[in-house]
Protein backbone atom coordinates (compact mmCIF):
# COMPACT_ATOMS: atom_id res chain seq x y z
CA UNK A 1 0.00 0.00 0.00
CA UNK A 2 1.82 3.49 -1.19
CA UNK A 3 0.61 5.88 1.84
CA UNK A 4 -1.23 9.33 0.85
CA UNK A 5 0.70 12.06 0.07
CA UNK A 6 -0.42 15.93 -0.32
CA UNK A 7 1.97 18.52 -0.27
CA UNK A 8 1.54 22.27 -0.55
CA UNK A 9 3.20 24.51 -3.24
CA UNK A 10 3.04 28.37 -1.94
CA UNK A 11 4.75 28.96 -5.36
CA UNK A 12 5.69 33.28 -4.71
CA UNK A 13 3.38 33.60 -2.11
CA UNK A 14 3.93 34.97 1.74
CA UNK A 15 6.60 36.73 3.34
CA UNK A 16 8.84 35.61 6.24
CA UNK A 17 6.02 37.41 8.63
CA UNK A 18 3.32 35.71 6.79
CA UNK A 19 4.77 32.24 6.52
CA UNK A 20 4.86 32.58 10.48
CA UNK A 21 1.33 33.27 10.98
CA UNK A 22 0.19 31.22 8.45
CA UNK A 23 1.85 28.03 9.54
CA UNK A 24 0.90 28.75 13.31
CA UNK A 25 -2.33 28.52 12.19
CA UNK A 26 -2.02 25.55 10.38
CA UNK A 27 0.22 23.24 12.20
CA UNK A 28 -2.76 22.59 15.01
CA UNK A 29 -5.46 21.62 12.23
CA UNK A 30 -3.04 19.34 10.11
CA UNK A 31 -0.52 17.82 12.44
CA UNK A 32 -3.20 15.26 14.27
CA UNK A 33 -4.14 13.70 10.89
CA UNK A 34 -2.70 10.34 10.47
CA UNK A 35 -2.18 8.08 7.33
CA UNK A 36 -0.96 10.97 4.93
CA UNK A 37 2.31 12.53 4.65
CA UNK A 38 2.40 16.28 4.95
CA UNK A 39 4.70 18.69 2.90
CA UNK A 40 5.11 22.25 2.78
CA UNK A 41 6.77 23.80 -0.17
CA UNK A 42 7.61 27.33 0.44
CA UNK A 43 9.76 30.18 -1.43
CA UNK A 44 13.63 29.48 -0.26
CA UNK A 45 13.10 32.64 1.59
CA UNK A 46 10.48 31.09 3.88
CA UNK A 47 12.30 27.70 4.70
CA UNK A 48 13.97 28.39 8.00
CA UNK A 49 11.16 29.77 9.62
CA UNK A 50 8.80 27.27 8.64
CA UNK A 51 11.90 24.42 9.49
CA UNK A 52 11.35 25.72 12.95
CA UNK A 53 7.10 26.10 13.18
CA UNK A 54 7.23 22.55 12.23
CA UNK A 55 10.24 20.83 14.26
CA UNK A 56 8.92 18.03 15.74
CA UNK A 57 6.05 17.26 13.71
CA UNK A 58 5.42 14.46 11.14
CA UNK A 59 5.17 17.58 8.56
CA UNK A 60 7.79 17.08 5.70
CA UNK A 61 9.40 20.85 4.27
CA UNK A 62 10.21 21.19 0.34
CA UNK A 63 11.75 23.64 -1.62
CA UNK A 64 10.12 24.60 -5.19
CA UNK A 65 13.43 24.38 -7.17
CA UNK A 66 17.23 23.87 -6.86
CA UNK A 67 20.37 23.71 -9.37
CA UNK A 68 22.27 20.84 -10.31
CA UNK A 69 25.12 21.83 -9.25
CA UNK A 70 26.68 21.30 -5.58
CA UNK A 71 28.17 24.92 -6.05
CA UNK A 72 29.82 27.26 -8.25
CA UNK A 73 29.51 30.59 -10.11
CA UNK A 74 25.51 30.51 -10.56
CA UNK A 75 23.93 34.23 -9.04
CA UNK A 76 21.08 33.70 -7.75
CA UNK A 77 20.86 29.73 -7.68
CA UNK A 78 20.39 27.30 -4.90
CA UNK A 79 22.43 24.06 -4.94
CA UNK A 80 20.73 20.65 -3.65
CA UNK A 81 23.64 20.58 -0.39
CA UNK A 82 22.31 23.84 0.39
CA UNK A 83 18.64 22.34 0.60
CA UNK A 84 19.81 19.34 2.10
CA UNK A 85 20.46 20.87 5.68
CA UNK A 86 16.80 22.69 5.37
CA UNK A 87 14.17 19.98 3.97
CA UNK A 88 13.60 16.51 2.61
CA UNK A 89 11.70 17.01 -0.75
CA UNK A 90 12.12 19.41 -3.52
CA UNK A 91 9.94 20.18 -6.37
CA UNK A 92 11.74 19.61 -9.96
CA UNK A 93 10.16 20.43 -13.52
CA UNK A 94 7.10 22.30 -12.69
CA UNK A 95 5.43 23.89 -15.68
CA UNK A 96 5.49 27.38 -14.65
CA UNK A 97 9.66 26.84 -14.50
CA UNK A 98 9.55 24.95 -17.80
CA UNK A 99 7.02 27.66 -19.53
CA UNK A 100 8.86 31.01 -17.63
CA UNK A 101 12.58 30.06 -17.52
CA UNK A 102 13.24 27.89 -20.57
CA UNK A 103 13.67 24.27 -18.20
CA UNK A 104 13.92 21.33 -20.40
CA UNK A 105 13.77 17.41 -19.83
CA UNK A 106 17.57 17.33 -19.40
CA UNK A 107 17.95 19.81 -17.38
CA UNK A 108 14.98 18.00 -15.14
CA UNK A 109 17.34 14.86 -15.27
CA UNK A 110 20.32 16.93 -14.10
CA UNK A 111 18.54 18.19 -10.78
CA UNK A 112 16.65 15.15 -10.27
CA UNK A 113 20.37 13.10 -10.33
CA UNK A 114 21.49 15.98 -8.47
CA UNK A 115 18.87 15.91 -5.70
CA UNK A 116 18.88 12.07 -4.88
CA UNK A 117 22.70 12.65 -4.58
CA UNK A 118 21.89 14.61 -1.87
CA UNK A 119 18.95 12.72 -0.15
CA UNK A 120 16.28 14.80 -0.95
CA UNK A 121 13.04 13.57 -2.92
CA UNK A 122 12.47 14.73 -6.03
CA UNK A 123 8.64 15.38 -7.03
CA UNK A 124 8.67 15.48 -10.34
CA UNK A 125 5.81 17.25 -12.36
CA UNK A 126 5.20 16.37 -15.99
CA UNK A 127 1.72 17.56 -17.97
CA UNK A 128 0.74 18.67 -21.49
CA UNK A 129 -0.41 22.32 -21.71
CA UNK A 130 -3.99 22.76 -23.42
CA UNK A 131 -3.35 22.90 -27.22
CA UNK A 132 -1.26 19.81 -26.76
CA UNK A 133 -3.80 18.11 -24.91
CA UNK A 134 -6.41 19.30 -27.57
CA UNK A 135 -4.14 17.69 -30.20
CA UNK A 136 -4.32 14.43 -28.87
CA UNK A 137 -0.60 14.69 -27.33
CA UNK A 138 -0.89 14.14 -23.97
CA UNK A 139 0.50 10.75 -24.40
CA UNK A 140 3.11 12.21 -26.43
CA UNK A 141 4.18 14.83 -24.04
CA UNK A 142 3.94 13.10 -20.94
CA UNK A 143 5.22 9.42 -21.67
CA UNK A 144 8.64 11.85 -23.59
CA UNK A 145 8.80 14.15 -19.99
CA UNK A 146 8.78 10.94 -18.03
CA UNK A 147 11.35 9.04 -20.27
CA UNK A 148 13.88 11.81 -20.96
CA UNK A 149 13.81 13.24 -16.77
CA UNK A 150 14.01 9.86 -15.31
CA UNK A 151 16.81 8.48 -17.68
CA UNK A 152 19.36 7.04 -15.84
CA UNK A 153 17.84 7.76 -12.58
CA UNK A 154 18.35 4.66 -10.10
CA UNK A 155 16.55 4.61 -6.74
CA UNK A 156 16.56 1.60 -4.18
CA UNK A 157 12.94 2.02 -3.12
CA UNK A 158 9.88 3.98 -4.52
CA UNK A 159 9.82 6.53 -1.28
CA UNK A 160 12.83 8.15 -2.73
CA UNK A 161 11.03 9.64 -5.50
CA UNK A 162 7.18 11.08 -6.36
CA UNK A 163 5.67 12.20 -9.67
CA UNK A 164 2.79 14.74 -9.96
CA UNK A 165 0.91 14.42 -13.16
CA UNK A 166 -0.48 18.59 -13.62
CA UNK A 167 -1.87 19.06 -16.87
CA UNK A 168 -1.00 22.58 -17.56
CA UNK A 169 -4.73 23.78 -18.71
CA UNK A 170 -5.61 23.19 -15.00
CA UNK A 171 -3.28 25.06 -12.82
CA UNK A 172 -4.48 27.91 -11.38
CA UNK A 173 -7.64 28.00 -13.93
CA UNK A 174 -10.10 26.62 -11.59
CA UNK A 175 -10.59 23.85 -14.48
CA UNK A 176 -9.54 20.12 -13.05
CA UNK A 177 -9.14 17.26 -15.00
CA UNK A 178 -11.93 14.86 -14.36
CA UNK A 179 -10.47 12.11 -11.62
CA UNK A 180 -11.01 9.50 -14.05
CA UNK A 181 -9.41 11.52 -17.13
CA UNK A 182 -6.52 11.65 -14.55
CA UNK A 183 -6.39 8.72 -13.20
CA UNK A 184 -6.22 7.37 -16.84
CA UNK A 185 -3.42 9.07 -18.09
CA UNK A 186 -1.31 8.23 -14.44
CA UNK A 187 -2.03 4.12 -15.15
CA UNK A 188 -1.57 4.45 -19.04
CA UNK A 189 1.10 7.49 -19.79
CA UNK A 190 2.71 7.69 -16.13
CA UNK A 191 3.19 4.00 -13.80
CA UNK A 192 4.13 2.33 -17.33
CA UNK A 193 6.78 4.44 -18.24
CA UNK A 194 7.68 3.77 -14.38
CA UNK A 195 7.56 -0.09 -14.56
CA UNK A 196 9.99 0.14 -17.82
CA UNK A 197 12.85 2.26 -16.53
CA UNK A 198 12.45 0.51 -12.41
CA UNK A 199 10.40 -2.84 -12.78
CA UNK A 200 7.23 -3.30 -12.01
CA UNK A 201 7.69 -4.12 -8.44
CA UNK A 202 9.51 -0.82 -7.97
CA UNK A 203 7.51 1.56 -9.74
CA UNK A 204 4.15 0.08 -7.61
CA UNK A 205 6.03 1.72 -4.82
CA UNK A 206 5.88 5.20 -6.53
CA UNK A 207 3.64 7.87 -5.40
CA UNK A 208 1.98 9.79 -7.99
CA UNK A 209 -0.18 12.96 -7.60
CA UNK A 210 -2.46 14.56 -8.94
CA UNK A 211 -2.58 18.61 -9.03
CA UNK A 212 -4.69 21.26 -11.08
CA UNK A 213 -7.38 22.85 -9.04
CA UNK A 214 -7.15 20.71 -6.41
CA UNK A 215 -10.08 21.85 -3.96
CA UNK A 216 -12.06 20.49 -0.70
CA UNK A 217 -14.88 20.27 -3.63
CA UNK A 218 -12.62 17.88 -5.62
CA UNK A 219 -9.96 16.34 -3.41
CA UNK A 220 -11.76 12.98 -2.32
CA UNK A 221 -12.85 11.89 -5.91
CA UNK A 222 -9.45 12.88 -7.18
CA UNK A 223 -7.88 10.98 -4.36
CA UNK A 224 -10.40 7.72 -4.35
CA UNK A 225 -9.30 6.80 -8.19
CA UNK A 226 -6.40 3.56 -7.78
CA UNK A 227 -3.66 4.79 -9.51
CA UNK A 228 -3.85 8.55 -7.91
CA UNK A 229 -1.86 8.80 -4.77
CA UNK A 230 -2.65 12.32 -3.35
CA UNK A 231 -2.18 15.83 -4.61
CA UNK A 232 0.25 18.57 -5.40
CA UNK A 233 -2.04 21.78 -4.46
CA UNK A 234 -1.63 25.52 -5.50
CA UNK A 235 -3.59 27.88 -4.67
CA UNK A 236 -5.98 25.76 -2.07
CA UNK A 237 -2.85 25.31 -0.03
CA UNK A 238 -2.56 28.92 1.09
CA UNK A 239 -5.60 28.56 2.72
CA UNK A 240 -5.45 26.88 6.44
CA UNK A 241 -9.12 25.48 6.26
CA UNK A 242 -9.35 24.45 2.56
CA UNK A 243 -6.06 22.63 2.88
CA UNK A 244 -6.58 21.09 6.28
CA UNK A 245 -9.72 19.35 4.38
CA UNK A 246 -7.47 18.36 1.54
CA UNK A 247 -5.18 16.53 3.85
CA UNK A 248 -8.32 15.06 5.32
CA UNK A 249 -9.61 13.68 1.99
CA UNK A 250 -6.50 12.07 1.38
CA UNK A 251 -6.19 10.62 4.80
CA UNK A 252 -10.13 8.87 4.39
Amino acid sequence: MRTPFVAGNWKMYNSISEARKFVAELVPEIREINGVDKVLCPPFVDLLVVRSLIEGTDIGLGAQNMHWETKGAYTGEISPSMLAELCQYVILGHSERRAYFCETDEGVNRKIKSALAANLVPIVCVGETLAENEDGKTQEVVSRQMRAGLQGVEISTGKHLVIAYEPVWAIGTGKAATPEGANAVIADVIRRPLADLFGKKLSEEIRVLYGGSVKPQNAADFFSQPDIDGGLVGGACLKVDEFTQIIQAAAS
